[in-house]
């Protein structure tokens, strides 16, 4: 039985335990936090640390700055070719957003721009980010928060896009293609739309190879083809019902983007010259 001299001493310390829980939860990948821990210190810096190559990040009443370092297991020769890409919610606002490089300060987003929700990226040798709060006169509720990925450059893009340029893929860019992206699928196009600064191309999907996240939903129990979104450059082109195509790309932040599209016609004849010479990087069943 507790004694009223030992509760007396246990109390405040479960008190303090409790509040400084609640300060933020965080695990590998993402991280939650809230500037009212920084009333009375709004000079204070916190450093957090993130080491997943994709999570997020929410920062509730943003006062004084927070240093986000972006550690994944990327000690190989390929770390040079990796970029990290954030999306803000379109709800957040509060801080300005800065790239840290040995503190040298580079603005990467403002807080007027975060709401329109756009992904911005940046080497990942490039350094962290320094994310200050922006003074406000009134108290109403502000929240940074943003998700994260982790970017294998494809050839041609910057350290700042998504995506490459538009270009014809090589006869070994295209067999990469279909061993390593995120999905593969044979089909034709059925819709090009224009969005804001970018093209959304409504596909047919009569085979699918691959898909890492459902992009491509399935017609029914006995349909034996699948619709999906694929995003483009604005200055690429597209058009519906040209023929037989085999697509592949990645999925970034749940949107699937195009990479390779040759027609299928012409992927047939590099992968079965590449299959008699045996310099396939992987099988794919054509039949």
């Amino acid at each position: 039985m507790l004694t009223p001299l030992l509760l007396s001493v246990l109390l405040p310390l479960l008190f303090l335990c409790r509040n400084s829980f609640g300060q933020y939860s965080s695990d590998q990948c993402s991280w939650k936090g809230s500037g009212l821990t920084h009333e009375g210190h709004t000079r204070d810096v916190e450093q957090v640390y993130l080491r997943c190559s994709q999570g997020s990040l929410e920062w509730l009443y943003p006062t004084g700055a927070i240093i986000v370092n972006f550690r994944p297991n990327t000690d190989s020769p390929a770390t040079a070719r990796l970029s990290m890409c954030i999306k803000p919610s379109s709800e957040s606002s509060g801080t300005n957003i800065y790239l840290d490089r040995a503190g040298k300060l580079r603005l990467l987003l403002q807080e007027q721009d975060q709401a329109q929700s756009k992904v911005h990226c940046f080497r990942i040798l490039e350094g962290a980010l320094f994310i200050e709060a922006v003074p406000h006169m009134d108290i109403s509720r502000r929240t940074t928060a943003f998700q994260y990925e982790l970017v294998h450059e494809r050839p041609g893009a910057g350290a700042h896009s998504l995506n490459a340029p538009c270009r014809p893929c090589s006869d070994a860019d295209m067999l990469l293609a279909v061993c390593t992206n995120d999905f593969v699928a044979r089909g034709t196009i059925r819709q090009v739309k224009e969005e804001e600064e970018r093209r959304s191309v409504t596909v047919e999907v009569s085979r699918l190879y691959r898909q890492k996240t459902q992009i491509f939903l399935s017609g029914g129990v006995r349909a034996r083809s699948w619709t999906g979104q694929i995003k483009m450059p604005l200055q690429c082109g597209a058009k519906a019902g040209e023929g037989d195509f085999l697509f592949t790309g990645a999925v970034r932040f749940g949107e699937a983007w195009m990479g390779c599209a040759p027609r299928y016609k012409d992927f047939l004849r590099v992968y079965n010259e590449a299959e008699r010479k045996g310099t396939n990087p992987c099988h794919v069943d054509t039949n």
